[in-house]
């Protein structure tokens, strides 16, 4: 046999019609695009494992110990905290309280900042101005926020109960008094969120088309008729969103009742925790009869309530989108 049958065939030279091998730099740029967006996002889930996702789980580990602040060795005693915790009539009676305040709070907050966001919406002078002024309250000193409210509701000498006195109205005894304790926490926390939520609400009105209210004034539509049937039926995601952040920040409720608790007469609470809260009353485990498993062990159920709930509103969000697609 010859040798130049057995020499291997040449290759047959690539034409236009087979695709050229990539390139090393191509090679490089194609695995940039497929990681590039998973290393700018990398620092926030980073700075969520480091600040957020270890405590949660640290805190779950010592809820499993008899744990004290200054113990060097926990004893173990695993779901006995929670056992303790499910037939803790004080748990029962703060975890009443935090609910009471949250719909005392929460419900007219969202109504009131509807009204607000609807009238900051219509054509006004000086639009910034109005804008900046119901967000105040959210920026001012909490310190001062106490000051302010401690005047107010003051069991003496404050101002609410001197204009009760002008209408002939005995004096309140805010702190005293467990619900009168939750409405005066609650003017608190309006006071504070409803400007905030006011302008969240804003966002989402003047998203809304003005081609819709145009139609409708066409078809002779009143400004009440449009708002009930325009504005509230496309104000229902931002709606859901502004209950589901109210709802989380209302169960884990702790600034407010903390600062009610330092005025004259009260106690963390109130002397037979009248509107001590459940993240008070997690407070006072861990810092105060220093029970880091015991406070843990609140922490965590509280978490679970918040999780439920966050549940509930996301399915009755999706079902809502859902109807609303089908229309």
């Amino acid at each position: 046999m010859s040798t130049d049958m057995k020499e291997s065939p040449a290759r047959a030279p690539r034409g236009p019609g087979f695709p050229a091998r990539p390139g090393a730099r191509e090679k490089l740029a194609r695995l940039d695009v497929k990681l590039s967006p998973y290393l700018y996002i990398a620092p926030f889930f980073v700075v969520f494992a480091i600040v957020g996702l270890f405590p949660l789980l640290y805190t779950g580990y010592v809820s499993l110990f008899d744990w004290e602040l200054i113990e060097d060795d926990p004893e173990f005693i695993g779901l006995e905290n929670y056992a303790t915790l499910l037939v803790d009539a004080q748990f029962w009676k703060v975890l009443v309280n935090t609910v009471s305040i949250f719909l005392l709070s929460s419900i007219p907050q969202i109504i009131i900042a509807v009204l607000i966001a609807y009238f900051l919406n219509s054509r006004l002078r000086a639009p910034t101005v109005w804008r900046v002024s119901v967000l105040l309250p959210y920026v001012a000193s909490l310190v001062a926020l106490g000051i302010i409210f401690a005047n107010l509701f003051g069991p003496q000498f404050g101002l609410v109960n001197a204009i009760l006195e002008t209408f002939g109205i005995d004096p309140i005894q805010w702190q005293a008094d467990r619900f009168s304790s939750h409405v005066a926490i609650a003017v608190m926390v309006n006071w504070r969120w409803t400007g905030y939520n006011a302008l969240i609400i804003l966002a989402a009105m003047q998203a809304i088309p003005k081609d819709l209210y145009e139609a409708a004034v066409v078809d002779g539509a009143s400004s009440v008729r449009r708002f009930f049937s325009i504005t509230l039926p496309l104000l229902r995601p931002t709606l859901i969103f502004v209950v589901v952040t109210s709802t989380i920040g209302g169960l884990q409720i702790f600034t407010e009742p903390k600062l009610f608790s330092e005025m004259p007469g009260s106690n963390n609470g109130g002397a037979t925790n009248q509107f001590q809260t459940v993240t008070l009353y997690m407070y006072q485990s861990a810092f105060e009869q220093q029970d880091f498993g015991y406070a843990s062990a609140i922490a965590w159920v509280l978490f679970v309530i918040i999780i439920v709930i966050a549940i509930i509103n996301f399915l009755i969000t999706r079902r809502l989108a859902g109807t609303g697609s089908q229309r």
